[in-house]
Order: structure tokens, then C-alpha cells, then sequence
């Protein structure tokens, strides 16, 4: 019989991760497990998912705030640092502002707006308009924020994160003053010591800091990238992709991915023959149209993922050729002559007609977003993501 269906993904359950667990071992068991139970046949290019969590977990990549704030004040002795563009979130970056205002004695805290760089709004954009402010050129006090935009709170948690910052770091014994801009030089006014908390323009606001007369320059890649106290680093991304996991400790981003994926892709070909592709994903990339929310908070989707992975998918628009090249032809003569274009087509087929419209994105960004979708972030329990059929077309 034909087959009808083409990818499938199966969310894994898998045991509570803890520090020390050889996860290579339980992701293999199991998704082997699953085949059995499900009665499925393993393929060559089926792909498994991983989420960054449990691997950090199992490595015990953990941090304090302590070790934090140690780390800031080596790198900014003289006390007073512009802490700019900083996403707002309770979960990702409030804890490590704690440790940040631990280590200065004051903090100048630049917010950019209406939105942080993933999304999150302080408030509505269409309230620059009615304020005549332009975000571009205009560097607004707290006092001017508030009398131009009030107390307005976030829509999804509650929080009014401008008062939820400054009264942390008020907490820590740290002074603080709050401005607001997007432009990075903007902060020299205040301070030439400067710690860059944004993500995915971190080189850009670097670069343009240095070149403006910026004396001390780090991002949040830069801190933590070395063990402190002996305790938990990340020496590709520092503190970026951490997460809290109490009150006082960090989960930070996974190491030696590439180590790991690799010896789960030999387990599994050990125990089976075949070859599978094996990938650590952390947030999806992708946009909520409602929140405005940009999902992207790791400074990347994938840190480590097996070499079939690489590359972006190379497709034919079968809505093209069927309007188009075979637009005169329908039922099993259409199928027939689609199959053959797909079994025939290039290699490479980027700049042609044939291939407009399909998403120009790298592979390991479109299935770590479904695999961050399958997952979620809460208590499905299934941190373990098992693709079949991903690499199929329509010809298979």
C-alpha cells in the first residue's frame, strides 16, 4: 500500500534528568524504548531532538548569583556599568541582574523601546505616535517615561518590568538610574564601562560602543565564560541561554554538545545499523503575530547537532510546478510528472522559480523550532523529540 503519511513526531517521555546521569545513555534507551512500544521501524535520517535543559542538568552546568556578581566585578572594577538592552524576563535575566548589581555599585539601566529585543513590550508602539516620541533619536529619563507612558504591565505576566528591575537592583545594595534608547552610544553620556545584555546584536552594539569612546566593553557572552569557584561556565556563550533555577542558582547553556550528540548518533547505530541524526535545541525560532514575541532567547536554536543536519532544505514548490510547468495535467498524470521533476531536480536549487517560496531557513532552526513545539516548557515530560520522515518527499 502507498504510504499516506509523511513526518511524524513523537514527543519521548523520559526519566527526571539529574546531575551526573549518563544522558546519552537514557536518551538511547529511550527512544528505543518508544520503537518497541509504538512497534516502529527506525530509519537512516530520522532525527532526534534533545532539549538543552537535560543535557545542562546532567552535566551540572549550574551557577550562583555569587559567582556572577565575582565575575562582573573583576571585569568592571570601577563599580559604575551601563547595563543596556537587557530582555525583560523574570526567568531569564532578572536573576542575572541580580548578580550583575551584586557586583557594581551603581548601575546605569538603559531599556530599549517600546519592545526589548525578543518582543516584549513596555508598551504599545502606536503610543510613540500619539507622544510624538521618536524612538530613534530620543533618550527619555524615568521621569519623562513615566509622564509620557505611565505604569503600563506587561499583558502576559503582570509585570511592570521597569519597576521590577530597579527595585532588584535597589535590593542589592547597588544605586541604579533607568534611561531609555536604542541607540547603543547613547549610555557613554553616563558611564564609559558598558555590559551588553543583548542577544543576536550583541557584536553590532559591541562594535559600535568601542568605536564611540567606550573604555570597558563585555556582553553577557563574556561573563561566566570560565568557571568561578569551580562552578558552572558556558566558554561559547557565557551567561546567555541561562536560565533560573532557584533563587539564587542559574542553569547555564550545555557544553560539549558536539561530543554529545555525536556519541548518542554511534549508540543508536550500534544498536540498530542505522545512521540518525542527532541535535541539542533550546527555543525555537519563531514569532507569536499576537504577543509579538520573538520565541529566541538562546543565542542560537541548535549548539551542537550531527553533520547531517547541516545545510538549509532543498525543495521544489510543488504549488509552482503544478500551476505552472504542469498546469495542463491533472490525476495520476500530474503525480506521475511531479515525481519525476522531484527525483530529477539539482542539487542546488537556489535562485530557480521551481524552488520560490520554500523556507529559506538552516535545517537545524526549522526542526529545532518543532521539536521546541513538541516539547513545550512545561510538564509534558517529553524532553526527548523522535522525527521520522523529515528528509521524505513526495516521490518516497
Amino acid at each position: 500500500m502507498e504510504r499516506t503519511i509523511g513526518t511524524v513526531v513523537r514527543g519521548v517521555r523520559a526519566p527526571i534528568i539529574r546531575e551526573g546521569d549518563d544522558l546519552a545513555q537514557i536518551v538511547t534507551e529511550s527512544v528505543l524504548n518508544c520503537i518497541a512500544a509504538e512497534n516502529i521501524t527506525i530509519g537512516h535520517k530520522d532525527v532526534i531532538g534533545i532539549t538543552e535543559s537535560i543535557l545542562a542538568r546532567a552535566q551540572g552546568n549550574y551557577a550562583s548569583v555569587s559567582d556572577i556578581a565575582e565575575d562582573v566585578k573583576a571585569k568592571f572594577p570601577g563599580g559604575h556599568v551601563g547595563v543596556i538592552f537587557p530582555i525583560l524576563s523574570r526567568n531569564r535575566f532578572a536573576i542575572c541582574l541580580r548578580g550583575i548589581a551584586q557586583g557594581c555599585k551603581k548601575i546605569t539601566l538603559m531599556l530599549s523601546y517600546p519592545s526589548d529585543e525578543v518582543g516584549n513590550h513596555l508598551f504599545d508602539v502606536d503610543m510613540l505616535d500619539e507622544k510624538g516620541v521618536d524612538p530613534y533619536a530620543d533618550v527619555l529619563s524615568e521621569e519623562k517615561y513615566r509622564e509620557l507612558f505611565g505604569y503600563v504591565k506587561h499583558p502576559f505576566t503582570g509585570m511592570d518590568y521597569v519597576a521590577y528591575y530597579k527595585e532588584l537592583i535597589l535590593s542589592c545594595g547597588c544605586e541604579c538610574e533607568i534611561i531609555f534608547a536604542n541607540k547603543a552610544a547613547a549610555i557613554l553620556d553616563y558611564t564609559k564601562d558598558v555590559l551588553c545584555c543583548d542577544i543576536h546584536t550583541r557584536a553590532r552594539t559591541k562594535r559600535l560602543l568601542k568605536k564611540n569612546g567606550a573604555e570597558t566593553v563585555y556582553g553577557l557572552d563574556d561573563i561566566l565564560t570560565a568557571p568561578v569557584n569551580g562552578r558552572g561556565y558556558n566558554d561559547f556563550c557565557g551567561l546567555l541561554g541561562s536560565n533560573k533555577a532557584t533563587e539564587d542558582t542559574i542553569k547555564l547553556f550545555p557544553v560539549n554538545c558536539q561530543e554529545f550528540v555525536e556519541r548518542v548518533q554511534k549508540l543508536i547505530l550500534d544498536r540498530t545499523g542505522k545512521t540518525v541524526e542527532v541535535m541539542i535545541y533550546g527555543d525555537g525560532a519563531f514569532k507569536d503575530p499576537v504577543g509579538k514575541i520573538w520565541e529566541l532567547a538562546d543565542p542560537v536554536v541548535s549548539p551542537g547537532y550531527t553533520s547531517g543536519l547541516c545545510g538549509t532544505p532543498n525543495e521544489l514548490k510543488l504549488k509552482y510546478l503544478a500551476d505552472n510547468e504542469f498546469a495542463n495535467l491533472s490525476g495520476d498524470e500530474l503525480k506521475a510528472a511531479i515525481s519525476e521533476k522531484i527525483k530529477g531536480k539539482d542539487g542546488d536549487l537556489k535562485g530557480q522559480m521551481a524552488s520560490e517560496g520554500t523556507t529559506p531557513r538552516r535545517l537545524t532552526d526549522l526542526i529545532g523550532s518543532l521539536c521546541d513545539l513538541t516539547s513545550g516548557s512545561g510538564d509534558k515530560g517529553t524532553p526527548i523529540i523522535y522525527i521520522q520522515g523529515y528528509f521524505d518527499n513526495y516521490t518516497k
